[in-house]
């Protein structure tokens, strides 16, 4: 046991590190600008879905959903559209750009009648640009019709969030530019769902969301529903 002369220099010994961590400021974004991407991350999960797709094949001409995290814990997809065979191939986290990357695997084997893409916030995240988020919006577009130049293509905004509150404008100015982008394309669709998860204030609804005030919960997902159902055909 320490003698009782040693006990003042050891509490503060403890607390310095706390008294530190309270001075330093806190993480802002954006952070620094990434200067590469790692495709690779994201291998596991579409090898899965390929596992997947061998042992259950599905049915080809869904309408396919893809993106992030909204996506991914989309668990109600298909009784949310019961005349609608739809088939879910969203990983968490992804980038626009990984589903351009992995298209060939996760998008044209399934030859969709129609394609829903919920994805932008991970990008803006990460700390890319809002141009460069868009241009990758447009590459994307651009693969896709390089394999089916009549695919119906819906973009699902970007909605505020609290987690991510600080990037509201950016996440706005992106769902601006894809707004416009569609209008003047062929067989493009905005899906505007920004003001989904806002009250009539202006102000983002905690409760919409779950703890971590980012992913929806039940009743933000029914407000989803309700604004992309009238872009989702009739298949079955």
């Amino acid at each position: 046991m320490l003698p009782t002369r040693y006990l003042p220099s050891l509490a503060a010994l403890i607390l310095l590190p706390l008294a530190l961590l309270a001075q330093a400021p806190a993480p802002r974004w954006p952070g620094p600008k990434p200067t590469q991407h790692d495709y690779a991350k994201w291998e596991k999960a579409v090898a899965a879905f390929e596992a997947a797709d061998q042992a259950n094949p599905p049915t080809k001409g869904a309408v396919l959903f893809v993106g992030s995290s909204t996506i991914v814990r989309w668990k109600s997809l298909a009784a949310d559209f019961p005349g609608t065979k739809v088939l879910n191939r969203g990983f968490g986290g992804n980038q626009i750009k990984d589903c351009t990357h992995y298209a060939e695997r996760m998008i044209f084997p399934y030859q969709p009648s129609a394609l829903f893409l919920r994805a932008g916030g991970n990008d803006l995240n990460a700390g890319w640009s809002v141009a460069e988020v868009f241009a990758d919006f447009k590459a994307f577009v651009a693969k896709v019709r390089g394999q089916f130049p009549d695919l119906p293509i819906h973009y699902i905004s970007l909605s505020p969030t609290i987690k991510r509150i600080e990037q509201i404008a950016a996440g706005n100015q992106l769902n601006d530019l894809i707004a416009a982008y569609c209008k003047a394309g062929r067989g493009l669709t905005y899906i505007d769902t920004r003001r989904l998860s806002l009250d009539p204030h202006g102000n983002v609804r905690p409760d919409v969301f779950v703890p971590d005030m980012l992913h929806f919960n039940d009743e933000g997902y029914k407000l989803l529903v309700a604004h992309v159902r009238p872009f989702v055909p009739k298949t079955k």
